[in-house]
C-alpha cells in the first residue's frame, strides 16, 4: 500500500495514466466507458481518482512550491520528457514519492512516449548517429541516450537486436541496453535483447560479447560469448545456454521454431497479435518445430489448431477484449 493514502501504487498509476489520457484532449467514446468502467470497478480506484482531481482544483492557486513545480512540468514543451516530469510531480503531490518511483518504472504510458517505439505486428530499422544499427521487433518501446561519457538504450519493452559501431569519441563511450532487470554492455558486438514479463530479459550474442549486469547484484556480472544466450533478473543471470541465429528470423518476418515449447512460441507471436494470446499450463511445454509468418498470425494459429490433441479457440473478454487460447483437444 502507499504511505499515507491507502491507495497501492498499481491503482495510482492506473489513475495517473487516465489523467494524461485526458489530457491529449476529448477521449473517444470507447475509451471514455472504459474509463468510467475503471473508476466504478472498486472503491479504491473511485479514491485514486478523486485525489488527482483534488491536485488538479488545488493548482488553481499555485501557492505551494509542489503545486508549481507541477504547474511548470505540464506547461513545458509535449513530448516523452513532458509527461515524465508531468507524472513525475503529480504523483508526488498526490500519493507520495515512492508511488512517483514506481511511476517512473512502471507505468505503461512510458512506453507510449518512447523516444522510439513499434506498433504490433511493425518492425523498424535504424541507424544511430555514431552508425550502430537497430532492428525494433513488434510493439518494442525504447528511449535512446547518448551523452558525453555513455550510449545507452533503456528497453521498455519489446525486442532489439543490435549492431554496434565503433565509437569515434576519445576514449570511448560504453555501449549499454538498459532494461528493468539490470545492464547488457557491448564488448563490439551483435546481440539481441528482450523484454519479458515480470522485469526478466534475454540477452543473446551472435557476434563478440555482452556483459551482462544485474540491477540487484552488480557483482555477479557474467561475460556471453558469441553463440550464448542468458537470462537476466535483478537478482542475477542464469547459467550460459546455446543461442542459435535463426532466433533473429523475425527480422526478416518469420518465427523459426526448433523444438519451441508452445508456450513460448506464442509469446513471440504475441507482438504481432493484436488478441491476447494465452496458453493452458496443460499444453504450455508441447514442443513445435516449423517456420512461421509472423504477418499472419491467424494462419499460424490455424496451424496449431490441427496440431493432434492441441485446440485453439477464440473468446470474446471484458470490454470486448479479444484472447486466443491454446489448449488440450477435448477427447
Amino acid at each position: 500500500m502507499t504511505a499515507g493514502t491507502g491507495v497501492p501504487p498499481e491503482v495510482a498509476r492506473s489513475a495517473i495514466q487516465w489523467w494524461l489520457l485526458q489530457q491529449d484532449g476529448d477521449m473517444p467514446e470507447p475509451q471514455r466507458r472504459a474509463w468510467q468502467a475503471w473508476r466504478a470497478a472498486d472503491a479504491l480506484h473511485e479514491q485514486a481518482w478523486q485525489r488527482i482531481v483534488s491536485v488538479n482544483e488545488r493548482l488553481a492557486g499555485l501557492a505551494q512550491p509542489q503545486q508549481a513545480a507541477i504547474a511548470r512540468a505540464a506547461l513545458a514543451p509535449r513530448g516523452p520528457a513532458r509527461r515524465r516530469r508531468v507524472a513525475q510531480a503529480l504523483a508526488v503531490l498526490a500519493f507520495g514519492a515512492g508511488v512517483a518511483w514506481q511511476v517512473e518504472r512502471h507505468t505503461p504510458w512510458m512506453n507510449w512516449v518512447a523516444d522510439v517505439r513499434t506498433a504490433r505486428g511493425e518492425r523498424r530499422r535504424l541507424v544511430l548517429e555514431d552508425g550502430t544499427q537497430l532492428v525494433l521487433n513488434g510493439a518494442t518501446a525504447l528511449d535512446i541516450g547518448y551523452g558525453p561519457r555513455l550510449r545507452r538504450l533503456r528497453l521498455l519493452e519489446g525486442e532489439v537486436l543490435v549492431t554496434t559501431a565503433p565509437d569515434s569519441r576519445r576514449p570511448a563511450r560504453p555501449f549499454i541496453v538498459q532494461t528493468a532487470a539490470g545492464e547488457a554492455q557491448a564488448l563490439g558486438t551483435r546481440f539481441a535483447v528482450r523484454a519479458l514479463d515480470g522485469g526478466v530479459s534475454q540477452v543473446a550474442v551472435f557476434e563478440g560479447a555482452v556483459r551482462l549486469t544485474p540491477g540487484q547484484a552488480a557483482g555477479d556480472a557474467l561475460v556471453l560469448q558469441a553463440g550464448q544466450q542468458a537470462t537476466l533478473r535483478a537478482e542475477g543471470v542464469s547459467a550460459p545456454r546455446p543461442a542459435h541465429e535463426d532466433s533473429t528470423a523475425w527480422t526478416e518476418g518469420m518465427l523459426v521454431a526448433r523444438g519451441m515449447p508452445l508456450a513460448d512460441m506464442l509469446a513471440a507471436l504475441q507482438p504481432y497479435s493484436a488478441a491476447r494470446l494465452a496458453c493452458a499450463p496443460e499444453v504450455a511445454q508441447l514442443r513445435v518445430s516449423g517456420t512461421y509468418p509472423l504477418d499472419d498470425v491467424p494462419r499460424v494459429l490455424a496451424a496449431l489448431d490441427a496440431l493432434p490433441g492441441l485446440r485453439v479457440r477464440s473468446l470474446t473478454r471484458w470490454w470486448g477484449h479479444q484472447e486466443v487460447v491454446a489448449e488440450a483437444a477435448p477427447r
